[in-house]
């Protein structure tokens, strides 16, 4: 008998599948944790599989249930920031590297119900998970308290305890709050003596130019240049006659009392 040629053997055949059902594993992780950081576990599996570009029936054969892809995002993220945190341990600058990496994982987690959940200790994503992020945080910390930036009474529950608070605060700021300025100045309790962080700035106010300035009547919004205030032409002359009455009158004020 001919000797089969490589062409034939069958044994190729599984590494391709291999293959794909590593790369459907990752789109479908990728496709929850947008669809879960979005609308949280009310997202149907449909939607997901649908995001993911896969049939519903792919994503079972990956996850159980839909509550076991949800473990999984949260697990996939929170083992990122442990890796993230034990990547930075040796970095330079202790004090800055501990206080941007506290603001960087308040501001990635913030909209996320099942990452807020997993740092609170209400959702244990996977034995050790939780444990691990907080040991690396603390070395992060203990640098940075050898660098002379943060306090020295300052604990890894302390620290823990204030990430928490600074998600609270987050998600409840005004819209008139600027993102992370809450987290900064919870940060600065931190700090010894007056070092303290430059806050971001909050949005200035606008004036209302949705709104006609004689008529009351709506304004459509301008394409370039100056917001618009007027509604049309006639309320704009007659905005500019009134204008030139105020004019008139003040200079008719100031002869008087001259």
């Amino acid at each position: 008998m001919a000797p089969r040629s490589a062409s034939s053997s069958p044994s190729w055949v599984p590494a391709p599948r291999r293959a794909d059902a590593r790369r459907n594993r990752v789109l479908v992780m990728q496709a929850a944790r947008s669809a879960f950081e979005e609308a949280g576990l009310a997202v149907p599996l449909g939607e997901i599989a649908r995001r993911a570009g896969v049939g519903a029936g792919t994503v079972y054969r990956h996850f159980p249930s839909k509550e076991a892809l949800f473990r999984a995002t949260v697990v996939d993220r929170v083992r990122l920031f442990t890796d993230t945190a034990r990547e930075l341990a040796t970095a330079e600058q202790p004090g800055v590297v501990f206080f941007r990496y506290l603001a960087a994982v308040v501001r990635l987690s913030v909209r996320n119900k099942g990452l807020c959940d997993a740092l609170e200790g209400n959702f244990e994503p996977s034995p050790g998970v939780e444990e691990g992020f907080r040991a690396a945080l603390c070395v992060l910390l203990e640098r940075a308290q050898q660098a002379g930036a943060v306090r020295k009474d300052v604990a890894i529950d302390d620290v823990m305890a204030l990430l928490l608070g600074c998600l609270s605060m987050e998600q409840r700021r005004g819209p008139g709050v600027a993102p992370g300025r809450m987290t900064a100045l919870a940060c600065d309790s931190l700090r010894p003596g007056r070092r303290v962080t430059k806050l971001p700035q909050n949005p200035r106010a606008t004036r209302n130019e949705t709104v006609c300035a004689v008529c009351g009547g709506p304004v459509a919004a301008a394409r370039t240049g100056r917001p618009a205030r007027y509604c049309g032409g006639a309320c704009r002359q007659k905005a500019h006659r009134e204008r030139a009455r105020a004019r008139a009158g003040s200079e008719v004020v100031l002869e008087a009392e001259v």
